[in-house]
């Protein structure tokens, strides 16, 4: 690796703080959420959004509840400017929306983007931007700082002039590359151009400092904002705003260190689209909040709706790891999460019926799941899916809320080996169907040789006693047998024993499995072998048929107890 033709952020930019105080902090409410995916999310697709793809996103953060949204770029394209005219000429935008559009620093190009919001009923905020940092002033602009100072106030006195007599439309400045700036330098940019569109408390400029390239640590954003806070000019007419990017990975945690930093406002795509690696993530943003017990104010309710649209506006799929909102997020493989799923999931149902019997109102603490997944729209159906590495909690948690079977611990633990050993077999993850077939298959129904069968069975009282008669047959012969006094698992058992066919019963557990509208009895019956135990099931729609299934079962079974013990 050719590490040594690369240079660290403090060889690149100056980095004046030295007495911080966002360490200190807390987030303790939720910033101004802008999302920017019909704009810079838009400009990095590779088919960029058709009318309708935009206007159905736009229709989807409305119903979210963003309230201030850059719609587009309308200099660069037709499209974005026709859809600006269409908020303009329809009932689209909420009144309570802010609409944002944005323009270099360019004066046809800023006409072009007045033009475009002309009409508008809504707040308007015209946002212009220059990139400011030393490799972009001189590689890609070819001006110096000086000069480039000049571009930048000439194009804010162009958008004064073309703009300042709309009473509805507010500004907003992006130095772009902001991190790599001189803080100097950019800070006397940013303070003369307050003063040029004389910001004031009831009419505030936005300022927008942008990661637009990740470089550094999330702490070294946090104390360049923080330096800009304590610094800039009007800081009561400001409104301090961010825009990470994520090529370092930490674009959320640099966007939630600037808020603690003085930051108000934040800049994002929803599920992080963006220039190469993405704009920072801020319906991850919003959730970690949520996930802090502090309102994010936009509603997730149904988040897998809010992907199928931003896949469907995007064309591109959200990844199944995505926090929140990825297909296998609230997912267990691993058997020691799923047992400790389990368990939470147990501890949560007790908790909720003893404290207030309603389970959205009980503190959330189940072990492995940040937030309950019924917050966003989620149900617990795939909470715990099983594979190889998957133990006996999540067998049990799936064959429980796939059916309704709760199986007694040391059956978990027996059952989990006959599923360790299928899925080392097949390599795939098993349903809880196929869970319920391998429970049946295993427990109930087997591929042992059937060498006992029950043929008949009577129970009645007599004279006040119970009476049972039994039949069985045994290598093809049968044979009744009358018993008193005893129940009909007993009578079962002591005509086996009659044959020299002992089983031992240690436990019996007795429940019901769902099945679609059905509703079948299931007996687990461990039972004592020569090496430890074993168990046997039966599963019947009467109870007592399905016993004695169990009974007969554990008599065939190739691990009973021999005859001569």
């Amino acid at each position: 690796m050719r590490s040594h033709r690369y240079r660290d952020v403090y060889s690149k930019v100056d980095v004046p703080l030295t007495v911080r105080n966002w360490p200190d902090r807390r987030l303790t409410e939720a910033p101004l959420w802008v999302p920017v995916d019909l704009r810079d999310g838009n400009q990095a697709l590779p088919e960029p959004m058709n009318p309708e793809r935009k206007q159905r996103f736009f229709e989807l953060m409305v119903a979210m509840g963003y309230k201030e949204i850059e719609v587009g770029y309308p200099s660069a394209s037709q499209t974005d400017f026709d859809f600006v005219r269409l908020l303009a000429q329809s009932a689209l935008a909420p009144d309570d929306v802010t609409i944002v559009v944005f323009t270099p620093a360019r004066r046809d190009l800023i006409e072009r983007t007045v033009e475009s919001v002309r009409g508008i009923s809504n707040e308007v905020v015209i946002h212009m931007y220059t990139a400011t940092a030393p490799t972009w002033r001189e590689v890609v602009l070819g001006r110096d700082a000086d000069d480039l100072r000049g571009l930048i106030l000439a194009g804010a006195t162009d958008v004064w002039e073309l703009a300042a007599d709309l009473s509805n439309v507010r500004f907003e400045f992006s130095p772009e590359v902001f991190n790599l700036t001189e803080p100097d330098y950019v800070l006397d940019i940013c303070d003369a151009v307050t003063a040029l569109w004389d910001a004031t408390p009831q009419r505030p400029v936005i300022l927008n400092l942008p990661a637009t390239v990740e470089v550094a640590t999330p702490n070294v954003y946090a104390d360049q904002i923080e330096y800009m806070h304590n610094n800039i000019a009007r800081r009561d007419s400001v409104i301090l705003s961010v825009h990470p990017h994520n090529d370092r990975g930490t674009g959320i945690a640099c966007a939630e260190l600037a808020v603690l930093a003085g930051a108000q406002r934040v800049e994002g795509c929803i599920f992080g689209n963006g220039e190469r690696t993405g704009n920072v993530d801020i319906a991850t943003l919003a959730l970690n909040l949520h996930a802090q017990g502090i309102d994010p104010m936009i509603d997730f309710s149904d988040i897998d709706e809010i992907r199928r649209t931003v896949e469907y506006c995007n064309q591109l799929e959200v990844h199944p790891r995505h926090p929140y909102v990825g297909d296998l997020v609230h997912t267990a493989f691993s058997g020691t999460h799923q047992d400790a799923i389990k368990k939470g999931f147990a501890e949560h149902h007790a908790r909720t019926q003893k404290e207030s019997g309603l389970n959205a109102a009980a503190e959330w603490r189940v072990p492995y799941l940040p937030i309950d997944p019924a917050d966003i729209g989620r149900s617990y159906d795939a909470v715990i899916r099983v594979n190889s590495q998957s133990g006996k909690g999540g067998i049990a948690y799936l064959l429980e809320t796939g059916y309704g079977l709760e199986l007694p611990r040391r059956l978990q633990i027996d059952l989990a080996r006959h599923v360790q050993r299928r899925m080392d077999a097949v390599g795939t993850e098993l349903s809880s169907v196929q869970l319920w077939s391998i429970f049946r298959e295993v427990y109930a129904e087997g591929k042992n040789a059937e060498d006992v069968a029950l043929v008949s069975f009577d129970s009645h009282e007599e004279h006040g006693r119970n009476t049972t008669s039994v039949t069985v047959e045994i290598y093809g012969e049968q044979s009744e047998s009358t018993h008193e006094g005893v129940g009909p698992v007993e009578s079962l058992i002591e005509a086996l024993a009659a044959h020299n066919r002992y089983v031992d019963v240690l436990g019996l557990t007795q429940t019901s499995v769902r099945s679609g509208n059905d509703s079948d009895a299931v007996t687990m019956l461990e039972y004592r072998t020569a090496d430890g135990s074993g168990w046997s099931a039966g599963v019947d729609r009467s109870v007592l048929t399905a016993t004695l299934d169990a009974v007969i079962r554990t008599a065939n079974s190739a691990d009973r107890v021999s005859a001569d013990r």
